[in-house]
This record gives structure tokens, sequence and C-alpha cells, in this order.
């Protein structure tokens, strides 16, 4: 993909020094990124990678995909009888069938760019944005939003109502990950580039965030922006250091998060169920 890699930054150069625009650029412009769009839902090129055990962000790649809002123009689109207006198409869904994934009607959307692996279940309504990535077996529940270049792995379960949040700006900044055989429970939401570890299992309703503590019972440490793998995890709440002024009275106390060893009986209750998937 060097060669793509190449193009998208000599666009980004042009764009940044005000050379190319929406109403300039031409059909060489347009084809290049057509061709990062396809290679984004292939998995071709990702947002982020591992590499060397840490996640780091695909600068370039998130260029192009800014690269895609600042050289088209917002237009009228149809879908499902319904005219919306947006700079991209959806995504083309014919084929998720092949793989054996399937998206329920109505309100299941994916925008174009966004990757979705094999055996994966789509329910409406979700929403998965641009650059994103959906890992092979992996559920997207009801009311779900995975944001732009979030990166799901393989076999997670993100409960209803989850939020996974996206980052496009400041293109140095990392989306979320979600590794693989990772289970989010209802409501969890999980926001700037955040790094959950794989095969843990997070309560309902958690936030995680770079800016809560994780109290990681295990190695007995306090961490930031990530829960290290093979955890359950859920909320608490400590004391804040405002707890002696005037207001409140009792105490004020702020959210953290506990990390503790996972138990059978959280593996049990998580576990897949597997006629829904075959």
């Amino acid at each position: 993909m060097s060669a793509l890699e190449t193009e998208i930054d000599e666009l980004w150069e042009r764009k940044r020094n005000d050379e190319i625009s929406a109403d300039t650029a031409g059909e060489d412009a347009y084809a290049t990124l057509e061709a990062f769009l396809d290679a984004l839902e292939s998995g071709e090129v990702r947002a982020a990678e591992k590499r060397g055990g840490e996640w780091e962000a695909n600068e370039w790649v998130k260029q192009g995909i800014l690269l895609n809002f600042g050289l088209r123009a917002t237009e009228p689109r149809e879908y499902g009888g319904v005219t919306y207006n947006d700079v991209l198409p959806l995504a083309d869904s014919s084929d998720y069938g092949t793989r054996g994934s399937r998206n329920t009607p109505d309100g299941t959307v994916v925008r174009r760019g966004a990757n979705i692996g094999s055996d994966c279940i789509l329910m409406s309504p979700a929403f998965v944005n641009i650059g994103a990535r959906i890992g092979d077996g992996t559920l997207v529940d009801s009311c779900d939003t995975v944001g732009s270049c979030a990166q799901i792995g393989d076999n997670v379960k993100l409960g209803a109502n989850t939020l996974i949040g996206g980052v496009l700006e400041p293109v140095e900044d990392a989306p979320v990950i979600v590794e693989d055989d990772v289970s989010l429970g209802a409501g969890c939401r999980v926001t700037s580039g955040f790094v959950v570890g794989e095969n843990s299992v997070v309560g309902e309703n958690t936030l995680l965030t770079p800016r809560i503590p994780v109290y990681d019972l295990v190695e007995e440490e306090v961490l930031y922006g990530e829960l290290p793998a093979d955890r359950r995890a859920f909320t608490r709440f400590v004391e804040s250091s405002i707890s002696d002024h005037d207001l409140f009275e009792g105490g004020a106390y702020k959210p953290a998060v506990v990390a503790t060893d996972l138990e059978t009986e959280t593996l049990e209750a998580t576990e897949r169920e597997d006629a829904l998937r075959e």
C-alpha cells in the first residue's frame, strides 16, 4: 500500500497549501480517494495497528479520511426511500451475506470506508462510522455507535446502547481500541483513545476514558487510558479532593474503574450463543 500512502500524503500537502479544493479536485484525486476507501473497507489499511505490543495510529490513514471530507461536496443521496445529505454514500452491504455477516433493518447504518468482518451481527439501530473496523464474529447490538477509526477486535460483544468514541482531529491521536474476545456490558462508553485489553469483561454502564483512573487490583497499580487483558472491570466511586467543600455534606466522590481477575462464573455469564451465529 506504499503507493497509496504516497498519493494520500501528496494530496494532503496540496490541501494544506490550498492548492486543491472540492471545487478544483480532478478525476485523479477522486480516483485516489475511492481507492483509499476501498482499501479501508477491505481491511487492507487500518487507522491503527499494534506494533511491538503497542497500538499506534496510522496518521496517513486519518489524513485520507479527512481528505474525503475536505475534497468532496455535500450532496443529496437516497437510502431506504429517504433523502439525506452527506459527502459520502453509505457502504454497500450486499456482500455481507457471502461472508456470513448480517445487518438487520431498519436503521443499521454503515458508512462508506468502514471495515466489517466475517460472521458479524449488526443489530438495528446501530451506526458504524468511516475508518472503523469490526472484527470477525463480533456483535454490534441495538443502539450502539462505533465512532470513526475505532478498532474493534474479533469475537467482541458490544452490549446494547454502547458508545465507542471516534477521533479524527488532531490526526496524531489514537482511536479507541477494543481487543479480541472482549465483552462490554450494556450502556458502556469507551472514549478518547482508551485501549480495552483482550479477553476482558466490562460491567454495564462503565465509562472507560483516560481521565478516569483504573485501579488494577491484580498488579496493584493505578492506570490511565487502558484496561489490561484478562480483567473483570466495573465502576466504583472514590473520595474526591473537593470533599471538604461546604457544599458537599457527607463528602464528594468521583467515578473510578476497578479491575480484578476474571472468574469462571463471569466467563460463563458472557458465553456467546452459537445458535445466533450459525
